[in-house]
């Protein structure tokens, strides 16, 4: 596993700290958590506007293709 420094502000880390102490869980944890799922909330909504365009332009796609 390669380590990745992620710069934040100090505003941040207390929120990431506070949270952590809040639940049980080590900053990293929390930190972690909060990536994951901003990669899977975001990538939903790159695929959904990707089908979008997919399906907004299927008939150029398709001729294209051919």
């Amino acid at each position: 596993m390669h380590e990745l420094t992620l710069p934040l502000t100090a505003e941040l880390r207390q929120a990431v700290e506070d949270l952590a102490d809040a639940s049980g869980r080590r900053p990293e944890d929390v930190a972690r958590d909060a990536v994951r799922a901003y990669l899977r909330d975001e990538g939903a909504r790159v695929r959904a506007s990707a089908e979008r365009l997919a399906a907004a332009h299927a008939d150029l796609l398709r001729r294209l293709g051919q």
